[in-house]
C-alpha cells in the first residue's frame, strides 16, 4: 500500500470585498481604470493553486513558490514550508523585481531572468497570470496576511516539507513497543524522484554528518490523508522486507517530526538535517517545484492516543 500526505486548503469563504474587487471585474479582464499594479498589490498574499493550473509549459518561479507577493515592484516568495509563516514577516524572502504593463506585468527574476506575463481576473480575489510563450495559466487567490492559514498550507504540503531537509535523524525511541526492523533505521531522506517520491534510510550510527551518511537502502515513500480523520496524515516507506507498514506522521515543530508505528505500538522523533533553502544557488535554485497531484485516501483508524 503507499500512502500520499497532503492536506486541503479550505478556504473560507470569500474574504472580505474592497473597493478594489468591486472595480476590477470587467468581463473577466483588469478594469483599465484600475491600474495592474494596484490589483496585484489588493492582497497581502497571493496562494499559488497549483492543481487548478492549465497548460502543459511552467513558469519555474510560479512551480516552486506556495504564496507570492506584490510589493511595490518587488516580488516576495514563500518557496520554503520549512518557516512558512516567519520567513520575512510571512512574506517569504524576495525572488525579484516587477513592473506594470499594460495587461500584464515585466518580471525579473533573480534566477530565471524576465518573464513577460498577462494578468486576468477570475473573480474577486483570483487573479490568472498567464505565459504566452508556454499557453499555461496559473490561478492565485489572494488574502489579507490576518486572514491567511499558513498552518493550512503547511498540512498541505506536508510532502515538500519532508524533502527539505538533507537528513532526518532518528533521536528518539520509545521504550513502550514491540522490536521491530524499523528499530534499528537512524536516518531517513526524502526527495522527489521521476515517477514517484523517494526515500533512502541509512542504519549509521547517531551524530555523523548528513554528509558522510552511508544510505543502505532506497525505496518509494507517500503520504496519505486519512478517511473520516482530517488532522491525521500517514505516511508508508516502501521496504520490501517490511512489506505495507505505514507510520502515522505527526509534526511537532518546522524542524521535527513523529513517526508512530501501529503494528508495534512503538514511537519514534527525526530532526531534520541540512536545510535546503529553495531560493538562488546550487540545489536550492530550481530542483524543488511542486507538481499537480490529487490527495489519496487512506481508511484505518487513528491509534497513538495522546
Amino acid at each position: 500500500m503507499k500512502i500520499k500526505l497532503l492536506f486541503r486548503i479550505l478556504i473560507m469563504g470569500a474574504l472580505v470585498s474592497s473597493c478594489y474587487t468591486e472595480a476590477l471585474i470587467d468581463d473577466n479582464y483588469i478594469d483599465t481604470t484600475v491600474s495592474i499594479d494596484n490589483a496585484l498589490q489588493a492582497y497581502d498574499l497571493w496562494y499559488v493553486d497549483i492543481n487548478e493550473t492549465k497548460g502543459n509549459g511552467e513558469v519555474p518561479f510560479l512551480e516552486r513558490a506556495f504564496t507570492i507577493t506584490f510589493d511595490n515592484g518587488r516580488i516576495l516568495a514563500n518557496n520554503n514550508i520549512v518557516g512558512i509563516g516567519k520567513t520575512g514577516n510571512g512574506y517569504g524572502v524576495q525572488i525579484g523585481f516587477y513592473n506594470s504593463i499594460d495587461g500584464g506585468i515585466n518580471v525579473n527574476h533573480n534566477q530565471e531572468g524576465r518573464w513577460l506575463l498577462e494578468v486576468f481576473v477570475a473573480n474577486n480575489n483570483t487573479l490568472e497570470v498567464y505565459d504566452a510563450s508556454s499557453n499555461t495559466s496559473y490561478f492565485l487567490r489572494g488574502y489579507k496576511q490576518s486572514k491567511f492559514d499558513y498552518d493550512m498550507v503547511f498540512y498541505d504540503n506536508i510532502k515538500y516539507f519532508l524533502q527539505e531537509y538533507d537528513a532526518w535523524e532518528k533521536t528518539y525511541t520509545s521504550i513502550e513497543g514491540a522490536i521491530n526492523d524499523f528499530d534499528a533505521e537512524n536516518y531517513l531522506q526524502f526527495f522527489a524522484g521521476t515517477n514517484t517520491d523517494i526515500f533512502k534510510s541509512s542504519i549509521d550510527e547517531n551524530g555523523i554528518h548528513f554528509n558522510d551518511l552511508v544510505w543502505d537502502y532506497e525505496g518509494d515513500y507517500e503520504v496519505f490523508d486519512v478517511e473520516n480523520d482530517a488532522s491525521l496524515k500517514t505516511l508508508t516507506l516502501d521496504y520490501d522486507y517490511l512489506g505495507d507498514d505505514y507510520f502515522e506522521l505527526y509534526v511537532i515543530n518546522d524542524g521535527t517530526i513523529e513517526l508512530y508505528h501501529p503494528n508495534s505500538g512503538t514511537i519514534y522523533e527525526f530532526k531534520g538535517r541540512g536545510y535546503i533553502q529553495y531560493l538562488k544557488s546550487g540545489k536550492s535554485s530550481g530542483e524543488k517545484k511542486r507538481i499537480r497531484s490529487a490527495n489519496r485516501v487512506m481508511n484505518v483508524k487513528r491509534q497513538r492516543v495522546k
